[in-house]
């Protein structure tokens, strides 16, 4: 019996269909929450018995901490681990957040709800980086796309199915919070099936020979993944930076795992960090990363709130459901067309960014001020959309030129960052102990902040767009004095 041929051993080729399909399984079945969208109408029910002050002021935020204080630990955690057992703990922690909404009583008790489900989201980290671990480094932009393509299939599906059963079946919001719960426990039960991971990251290096292969990936929130293609110009002022092979697999057998040696790794990152950084260019555009999710963070996590008090769900049918499935359609379309636009982002990106900040400034004045339902979702939608097309160009100019393991530490740090802001933001404005403001007002602030940072990236791509043009000015000038 004649196998493939040219096949080798542990190549692209073998044992990466059956963890890439167990793990699209499991953010599938982790993403179809027909409940969410209707989570705020759900705790303001009479049977949760609390007030939307208690609901907005004192529990939300709770997600707010927990997820900033959980983020850098967990990430250690996950590469130390393994990647599994914090996969296992996701899905256990969403189990607990929905066994929770559907018994918890009280503001304690929904708090602590609050705080598992910051776990589960702290830990999304696990489901991200665990592929690399197991396939080789040549199918990284396949599996990546299939896992994205999973959670967003899973998210839609989740959001259509609520707004259906709600809208259609005359279901109640406790039946679709025990079909979420049933979701989730059917994606605790897959990750069990998934093979443990003999490497990592950071903690548990293979040694292997350098390999030329790396992998450069754009990571949209909601969206899609886009691998950096070679052809594509490198952005000017970027340092050149080592490319560190990940999960080679070869026909040497000197590859050896490392002792652990967790000092080691601490230092290595602080010094990767100190290098990636001290690149202006990275530094501008991870700043610009960080303000913009700070943002957004925020207002889908009170939009809900916002449509509960234009329109109370208790005495109209509200479309929660399909609003957020229009608008992660949308929005991954969106992603995937400014992919395929051939411009220079490296010196329109920041005007094409103040324009999206400022269009998003638009979306989330009006969807405050003018209190009317069906705007208010239409302005979500486009507040939506326009923030992956940000957030996709910002993605872009970071990961050019980052490998695999600069792009997690990169973005977990960015990641940190947007989270320590959207605290403060939280603490002042939302918080009941800070100034503990009405949902109408904190939507005016929001949409201040993003109006705020439209004009600091304008100026900012105003003048490297000025300075560029008397770089080529110069040029010119200056090459007749070299004959």
């Amino acid at each position: 019996m004649a196998g493939p041929r040219g096949a080798r051993p542990g190549g692209p080729g073998c044992c990466w269909a059956l963890p890439t399909a167990l793990l699209c399984a499991y953010g599938f079945f982790c993403s179809v929450r027909p409940s969410e969208p209707f989570l705020t109408r759900y705790l303001l029910e009479p049977h949760k018995n609390l007030s939307e002050t208690q609901v907005f002021n004192e529990i939300y935020p709770v997600w707010t901490y927990s997820y900033l204080a959980l983020l850098f630990p967990v990430f250690l955690a996950t590469d130390y681990l393994r990647y599994k057992p914090v996969v296992l703990l996701q899905g256990l922690s969403l189990i607990v957040t929905w066994f929770m909404l559907l018994y918890a009583q009280g503001l304690r008790a929904v708090q602590l709800l609050e705080f598992f489900y910051g776990v589960g989201t702290a830990t999304d980290v696990a489901y991200y980086s665990y592929i690399y671990s197991v396939v080789d480094v040549e199918l990284y932009q396949k599996v990546t796309s299939y896992c994205r393509s999973a959670t967003l299939v899973g998210y839609t599906v989740g959001s259509v199915s609520g707004q259906v059963l709600v809208s259609v079946a005359g279901w109640s919001l406790f039946s679709l919070n025990v079909i979420s719960l049933t979701s989730v426990s059917i994606a605790f039960g897959t990750a069990w099936f998934l093979p443990m991971p003999q490497k990592s990251l950071f903690f548990h290096h293979v040694s292997s020979q350098p390999f030329s292969m790396e992998m450069k990936v754009m990571d949209c929130k909601n969206g899609a993944a886009v691998q950096d293609q070679p052809s594509v110009q490198r952005t000017p002022g970027w340092e050149d930076e080592t490319k560190v092979p990940l999960n080679v697999e070869g026909s040497s057998a000197e590859k050896q795992e490392q002792k652990v040696d967790i000092v080691k790794v601490l230092k290595d990152l602080w010094r990767d960090f100190l290098q990636c950084y001290s690149s202006w260019t990275m530094l501008c555009w991870s700043v610009r990363w960080a303000l913009s999710t700070c943002g957004y963070f925020q207002v889908i996590n009170y939009a809900q709130g916002l449509w509960e008090m234009v329109l109370p769900s208790n005495s109209t049918e509200i479309y929660n459901g399909g609003v957020e499935a229009a608008s992660t359609l949308l929005g991954a379309v969106a992603v995937f067309v400014v992919g395929h636009i051939k411009t220079s982002w490296t010196m329109w990106g920041e005007v094409a960014l103040a324009l999206f900040s400022f269009l998003i400034a638009a979306a989330v004045y009006i969807m405050d001020t003018v209190r009317n339902i069906w705007v208010c979702y239409s302005s979500y939608v486009v507040f939506r959309i326009i923030y992956m097309l940000l957030i996709t160009i910002a993605t872009f100019q970071i990961a050019t030129n980052l490998s695999v393991e600069r792009y997690a530490l990169v973005f977990g740090v960015n990641t940190f960052i947007a989270l320590a802001l959207q605290t403060l933001l939280t603490l002042i404005v939302v918080d009941a102990r800070g100034l503990g403001l009405d949902i109408f007002t904190q939507f005016m602030i929001y949409a201040s902040y993003f109006a705020a940072i439209s004009l600091v990236f304008l100026g900012s791509g105003i003048y490297n767009i000025i300075r560029a043009y008397r770089r080529q000015e110069q040029m010119p000038s200056r090459s007749p004095e070299s004959h």
